[in-house]
């Protein structure tokens, strides 16, 4: 789109943002790749603008040229969330350069930063105050405050600390009609009404953009260990999570679940990284316990407990890191099973949740039946066993070629989403829907919970403003011509 009326918006945008804020399409390529290669659509610009005032104008600008924006945080997202949805005829607005801390107040265990922070920078501001922020993604050097709270990302941590939702105070919103909500507080009780605020979590920029975030902070630990742990299948795995919570209570801050296939894509992987455990074994949980407690205890308890799992035949191996080094290494392990995935060519991915105790057996029949619909797919099923989110990936068989296992993603995904609404799971646990899975949740969400989001979008975003084709499906109201 050329015509004058985009000529005029772009002049005006970059008379607003400057040389530093206003890209044109060629020059803001790096905005427009997202890391799986599904989206290329082009934006008619990429605009970096560098306070909430200017967010604000871009807003009353692009509205009056009806022009919609795509919100970008660290373009991490895997869903598409952040790429352009309709070629030359959306603007791409980017929050990185609006990624101050603004405060970290200690005694009140809060900060508040803006949307483009990282999450370790906003990390690193908490444990100079002697605190925690308690969320943590393979991401997290990229990965901002605003697009996770966009997403309402989960993490390693959430089994302890919850998603991003709960660490949420307040924010500061750029709605459609250019005002800026300001909810900034970091109160604990505020009962003054509706909670306008959690709207906006989760709703991948679709209902505002999210320019600041007041965050909870916890205690920083004193006591951490890490252990690598050998289990026989995924009832054992839940008969030691269970074990875990009971002798370790609150400690448990992350349990991370592992197949042996995703073992051996990252040995693959990683050329210097080796097997904690002298066998081999069906599935791997790794064991993250801290606590602010001072002390020397947490390592004897933990060992304790993982023996007491050893009686009971639901942990076959364990292996205790001595040292912060070998902490690091063990998650590395978790970390890498992503990328090294393209060590057994195309991967089918999905982001899911179900209930805990449904695992066993949700992954047990969905398994089969893709075995069946798929001879010889290699399933490689990992994720955050006590919170429910999997991440049921798909190899492809080894004598099958790449592009014939892709045009049957189809027929995986509506093996896998059948199983999951069948045991009343989600079909997106932490990446949100994005542009991927909006027609999945056309299809398969409840009809009351979507009339009400879409009566939610209309009435925050009436023109359609804001990330068209996100989350609710184009025939779903977009006003924008």
């Amino acid at each position: 789109m050329t015509g004058s009326p985009y000529s005029q918006l772009q002049q005006r945008l970059q008379a607003l943002l400057g040389p530093r804020g206003y890209l044109p399409d060629e020059a803001g390529s790096a905005y427009v790749r997202e890391p799986r290669g599904r989206y290329r659509e082009r934006p008619l610009a990429v605009l970096r603008p560098a306070s909430t005032q200017e967010v604000a104008a871009v807003v009353l600008l692009c509205r009056e040229y009806r022009t919609a924006i795509v919100p970008q945080g660290g373009n991490t997202g895997l869903v598409g969330g952040q790429c352009v949805h309709r070629s030359g005829r959306e603007v791409i607005l980017s929050l990185e350069r609006m990624r101050d801390v603004r405060s970290v107040d200690a005694e009140g265990a809060s900060m508040i930063v803006e949307a483009g922070c990282t999450l370790s920078t906003a990390q690193s501001a908490a444990e100079s105050a002697g605190l925690l922020f308690p969320m943590s993604l393979a991401s997290e050097g990229t990965a901002t405050v605003g697009g996770n709270i966009a997403t309402n990302a989960g993490g390693h941590l959430t089994v302890r600390y919850g998603n991003m939702r709960r660490q949420v105070l307040g924010l500061e919103v750029v709605l459609a009609d250019g005002r800026v909500l300001d909810g900034l507080s970091a109160l604990r009780k505020d009962n003054s009404g509706y909670d306008l605020n959690q709207l906006f979590i989760g709703s991948e920029g679709t209902l505002g953009i999210i320019t600041a975030a007041s965050l909870n902070l916890v205690s920083a630990p004193r006591q951490s260990m890490t252990a690598f742990i050998g289990v026989p299948g995924l009832t054992a795995a839940l008969t030691l999570l269970r074990l875990l919570r009971k002798h370790l209570g609150e400690t448990v801050s992350a349990l991370e679940l592992m197949p042996r296939l995703a073992m051996d894509f990252v040995l693959e992987y990683l050329p210097d990284a080796h097997d904690p455990l002298v066998r081999r074994h069906p599935w791997y949980l790794l064991l993250q316990a801290d606590t602010a407690v001072a002390g020397d205890w947490l390592r004897d308890a933990c060992v304790l407990a993982l023996e007491r799992a050893a009686d009971e035949g639901v942990a076959t191996d364990a292996v205790v890191a001595g040292s912060d080094a070998q902490s690091q290494a063990l998650w590395q392990l978790r970390e890498a099973i992503s990328p090294a995935q393209k060590c057994g060519g195309v991967s089918l991915k999905h982001d899911i949740s179900v209930p805990v105790a449904a695992i066993p057996e949700f992954v047990e029949q969905t398994c089969a039946a893709l075995a069946e619909r798929v001879p010889g797919i290699r399933p490689c099923v990992f994720g955050h066993v006590g919170d429910g989110n999997l991440h049921f990936n798909l190899s492809q068989p080894e004598v099958m070629a790449a592009e014939a296992f892709r045009a049957l993603e189809g027929d995986c995904n509506r093996i896998v989403f059948d199983a999951v609404v069948r045991c009343r799971g989600s079909i997106a646990a932490e990446h949100g829907i994005g542009q991927l899975r909006a027609g999945e949740l056309a299809r398969r969400a409840d009809a009351v919970r979507l009339d009400m989001m879409r009566r939610l979008k209309r009435s925050f975003d009436p023109d359609g403003l804001f990330n068209p084709g996100k989350i609710l499906s184009e025939e779903d109201g977009e006003t924008l011509s």
